[in-house]
């Protein structure tokens, strides 16, 4: 009778189961289908947001086509056949002595670029990217009701990549711009722009980080990034957050092949800086503390007593007589504080330098000899890039045969230099040691007696360097090969 009674309490067991399974198989449809028109809802307000900006801020985003002439070198009969070193397979072995080139012929090519910009006022005055407008012999605005017209350039800024165009007309919308610094990751955000030439083409994603660098598009880099789709084109255009503000301008993507979810906007906070100089003068000034700074590793910052994953700017070098000199930071300093702040990274706290006006006191902290040390500084004003890549002797420049250039974006697409960094070098004097041993234009240096030089103003304090050892060794990078190059310098 027992096991009849615990039988029937399992069949009744099973039966209750089986009954509270059947009702949430009716229920639970029920209420998913309740829901789902509450998810749809949410979907179409979002949708509708998007619009709304678009529609709002569309007329204010311009297409720019910026017009130009390059000069082109025929190739010359007695250049070596692909511009390599030891094209002959006998110069391996039997090096010649240097020789003199043939006269290069020249010819003239038109070159056209197309991005984006955007209005800032309703006078006409549009920000947009240096690179879109520099050398540029004409600039046609077309604004989205189809009218058309010439701009004229009222001031660039290489250093940070912006350039405020003008164009003659009144009345037009315009964008307000936002605190980028406010804008956090995983924010919402619209880009807008005329990528491929597709007019007024609007993408949505949000913000994936802040404050990247170290790309060498710019002097100055503390990069927005986002997913929301960017191509070629939409360089110029607006980054748009949901209040219809613009965050950025939208510069660079990573890839030379289109978007892969990964672009770059310059904050707008940056490019207010200079927009603002610009308009008034025409250039850009910016403090200068006059040191050459890296991110401290753990292996530095265990050597200098600070723990792993230690945050600063470790100072290589002090430039006599600079800011940095007059107010006593040395070789080996870590700045781990900026009036009052953190440091986060060598390239941020070369940017807040750089945001901050000629004869600035700045209180710094810094890291010497395994304690902090507070250091008043009154910033100086940054040289032009002319006289900070220009310091070379003319000696020097003539032992070295040849001179180099910033990798720009323009020669980063050129000669398919995606993800490096280094300086590209301009002209090779015929005859020259480095012609003779295959330093041609177009080469990239990337290194200086093993120190890694990202612009001009690091190659040549390395070069100053090398000088006293009485040679350079270079690591040079070619269109097929990467190798180390020694060019000899007499010492001083």
């Amino acid at each position: 009778m027992q096991i009849n009674r615990l039988q029937r309490n399992k069949t009744r067991s099973r039966c209750i189961v089986i009954s509270t399974l059947l009702i949430l198989l009716f229920i639970s449809p029920i209420s998913v289908f309740a829901q789902d028109p509450d998810s749809i809802a949410t979907l179409r307000r979002m949708g509708k947001a998007f619009a709304y900006i678009a529609e709002k801020t569309s007329p204010a985003v311009v297409s720019l086509k910026s017009e130009r002439t390059v000069t082109r070198d025929y190739p010359s009969m007695r250049e070596r056949p692909f511009g390599e070193p030891f094209s002959d397979p006998f110069e391996f072995f039997f090096r010649r002595p240097p020789r003199q080139r043939s006269p290069q012929r020249r010819y003239r090519v038109p070159r056209t670029a197309q991005g984006s910009g955007f209005i800032i006022s309703p006078d006409g005055y549009i920000l947009t990217n240096n690179h879109m407008v520099e050398e540029a012999e004409k600039i046609e605005i077309e604004l989205t009701d189809g009218r058309k017209f010439t701009a004229k350039i009222i001031g660039a800024d290489p250093d940070s990549d912006v350039a405020v165009v003008k164009i003659d007309a009144n009345d037009l919308p315009y964008l307000e711009l936002a605190d980028s610094d406010a804008l956090e990751v995983g924010e919402w955000v619209l880009a807008i722009g005329n990528p491929l030439g597709l007019s007024h083409t609007v993408t949505a994603g949000i913000v994936s980080a802040k404050g990247r660098s170290g790309f060498g598009l710019a002097k100055f880099e503390n990069f927005i990034q986002t997913d929301a789709a960017i191509n070629f084109g939409n360089s110029g255009g607006p980054l748009i957050n949901l209040d219809g503000k613009v965050v950025g301008i939208n510069t660079a993507i990573a890839g030379s092949t289109g978007n892969i979810g990964i672009g770059f906007a310059i904050p707008i906070n940056m490019a207010k800086h200079a927009y603002e100089q610009l308009v008034k003068g025409g250039t850009v000034e910016r403090g200068y503390l006059g040191v050459i700074i890296e991110d401290p590793t753990d292996e530095t910052a265990s050597f200098f007593g600070l723990k792993k994953n230690a945050k600063g700017a470790l100072i290589s070098d002090v430039v006599e007589d600079s800011a940095a000199d007059k107010a006593g930071l040395k070789h080996d300093d870590i700045v781990i504080e900026l009036n009052g702040k953190p440091v986060e990274s060598s390239a941020a706290f070369r940017n807040q330098i750089a945001m901050l006006k000629p004869g600035s006191r700045i209180k710094l902290v810094v890291w010497r000899d395994k304690k902090r040390k507070a250091i008043t500084v009154k910033l100086g004003k940054r040289p032009s890039t002319e006289e900070l890549t220009g310091n070379l002797s003319p000696e020097t420049l003539d032992e070295l045969g040849f001179t180099v250039q910033d990798l720009t974006p323009d020669l980063v697409e050129r000669y398919s230099y995606e993800g490096q960094g280094g300086v590209i070098v301009r002209e090779v004097e015929s005859g020259s040691q480095a012609e003779e041993k295959g330093i041609a234009p177009g080469a990239l240096i990337k290194e200086v007696n093993q120190q890694k030089v990202r612009n001009t103003e690091e190659f040549n304090d390395a070069i100053k360097k090398a000088r006293k050892k009485g040679g350079a060794l270079l690591l040079v990078k070619g269109r097929r090969y990467t190798r180390f190059i020694f060019l000899k310098l007499s010492k001083k």
